[in-house]
């Protein structure tokens, strides 16, 4: 299926005429915006593949022989993905008559990252209240007048991905407990080189056995991942094992990354280290 989305794409691309006017050039843009809605529901959609492959080759909790090759490709064409909807994002928000101040393309200029931890972390709990009827209390620390260059999409997406792990950890282990669930913290330092975001929760920790596996594609720590057979609508908690992989593909996008510190029986800090636009002197991708 992803296959023949991409090959609907390229050959729309490829048949496009020359572009030689005004005209034609918003027509393109047409056409390109037409194909990123296309390929809205790719990375879910490998998802559900990988999570079919594992049943195929023996269950969840299968490791083939393999795996990183598999790793790898997925690796290489979920980057290459961010790429492509990078350049066709800039250059559709590019036409946009009427920007917001200081954004430029995706690219704003003085984006807070405390407003947009924020926001990510309440969409996270608006998910986790919805699973479970309840969500543990997020703590935001930081100056809230920093702003720095950054895409914040992608910045809402990183933030949004780890707390849904953070918070389903503290209500799973909460949620039975006569214990007060203790709140998610984010902590936003504004660093001489990078810009670094800590999430840290008290969810009870990742076993050490566990640690190498979470940045791969064919591991969840979910119980119940989502039924392959059924249509599954919206954003699900958890269960996909892609949220700290491709998180960590969006953070290395920019030459930041993503380190993931886990003490067992106690919980997991991520730490989200964001390279400033425009004050590397390393090419972008």
């Amino acid at each position: 299926m992803v296959r023949d989305w991409y090959v609907d794409s390229f050959r729309d691309i490829r048949s496009f005429p020359e572009v030689r006017s005004p005209k034609d050039e918003l027509a393109f843009t047409e056409m390109i915006k037409m194909i990123r809605v296309r390929h809205t529901n790719v990375v879910p959609t490998i998802a559900l593949g990988v999570q079919q492959l594992k049943k195929d080759l023996g269950g969840s909790k299968a490791f083939p022989p393999g795996i990183d090759a598999i790793h790898q490709f997925l690796d290489r064409f979920y980057m290459s993905r961010i790429g492509i909807r990078m350049l066709i994002g800039q250059h559709v928000a590019l036409h946009d008559p009427d920007p917001e101040p200081g954004v430029i393309g995706l690219i704003n200029t003085k984006m807070s990252p405390m407003t947009v931890a924020r926001i990510a972390s309440e969409d996270a709990r608006a998910i986790c209240m919805r699973e479970y009827g309840s969500a543990p209390d997020v703590d935001i620390y930081g100056d809230p007048d920093f702003t720095f260059p950054y895409v914040t999409p992608h910045l809402h997406l990183m933030i949004f991905e780890l707390m849904k792990n953070s918070l389903r950890a503290v209500q799973e282990r909460y949620m039975n407990s006569d214990k007060h669930a203790p709140p998610v913290r984010i902590i936003v330092a504004d660093g001489a080189e990078d810009v670094t975001i800590k999430i840290s929760d008290e969810g009870g920790g990742i076993p050490r056995s566990g640690l190498s596996r979470i940045f791969t594609y064919l591991y969840s720590t979910a119980e119940n991942p989502p039924d392959l057979d059924e249509h599954n609508e919206g954003v699900t908690m958890a269960g996909y094992g892609y949220g700290i992989p491709i998180s960590r593909l969006y953070a290395r996008y920019f030459g930041g990354d993503l380190q993931i510190i886990s003490m067992e029986g106690y919980g997991t800090d991520a730490y989200l280290h964001l390279s400033r636009l425009g004050d590397s002197e390393e090419p972008l991708p």
